[in-house]
């Protein structure tokens, strides 16, 4: 498996960024780190080394990205409003450097698709409605979507914009709701067994087709749990039966 590490500077979050790509060829997966955690936790978590053979067969190229979680949510020093603000400065790196470092390391034409488990599944939910225009679609695994449920109490409008389970409902604009309902690829998935929150999913796949957007709702049995052995089982899956 081809493994190419990359970083810059970032103009967005004022800091050094790292990001790692699998692969040659295919659709680009882009994914964002669980909690804390930065570019390489698929890969020490041996999600690689189940992906590998979609990697190899030219099937998908997977890019990971490092998580500042710990630099805004999840940071108990911050102030409410700053970690508003980093998550902010977090979405514009990804569209306006990620996405085209991606581009320009596949074609213009190649589809993003972003995927995370976790606090990462709703930062990929996330990612995606916000720019649907440079995002193709989503794997959401094991997610919730109220972005509240991070905050320890604090509530403003950059977590409501910040919140897909907030700002849906309300969303009138058709800009955004055409892009949206235009993808082929948004995917929410969880598990039934310790820890995992199916009744989240199925609230948020509600909001959805409220809206007239076409999804899929996979909730797994109760021997799913939130960890690992539950991503591993599934992103292989839908790589291998939904792309």
């Amino acid at each position: 498996m081809k493994r190419e590490l990359a970083n810059w500077f970032s103009p967005s979050l004022q800091k050094d960024m790292p990001i790692v790509a699998y692969g040659d060829y295919g659709f680009a997966l882009l994914l964002v780190p669980t909690a804390a955690a930065d570019y390489l936790e698929y890969e020490r978590f041996q999600l690689m080394e189940t992906l590998a053979p979609y990697i190899d067969a030219g099937k998908v190229r997977i890019f990971s990205i490092n998580s500042i979680n710990n630099e805004s949510w999840l940071n108990n020093e911050m102030a409410g409003e700053h970690k508003a603000i980093r998550q902010n400065q977090f979405n514009q790196y990804v569209y306006n450097e990620v996405v085209p470092f991606i581009k320009t390391n596949t074609s213009s034409e190649t589809p993003i698709i972003t995927c995370g488990a976790s606090f990462g599944a709703l930062h990929s939910m996330n990612l995606f409605l916000k720019r649907p225009d440079l995002i193709d679609g989503v794997i959401a695994m094991s997610g919730v979507y109220d972005l509240t449920e991070y905050t320890k109490g604090f509530y403003d409008d950059q977590v409501y914009f910040n919140s897909p389970q907030h700002y849906m409902p309300n969303l009138a604009d058709s800009w955004y709701l055409d892009n949206i309902r235009k993808s082929k690829h948004i995917h929410i998935l969880t598990g039934s067994g310790d820890y995992e929150d199916p009744e989240a999913s199925r609230k948020f796949s509600g909001v959805l087709a409220n809206k007239g957007i076409n999804h899929e709702l996979d909730i797994w049995g109760t021997e799913w749990k939130h960890d690992w052995p539950t991503w591993r089982a599934m992103l292989p899956a839908y790589l291998e039966y939904k792309f």
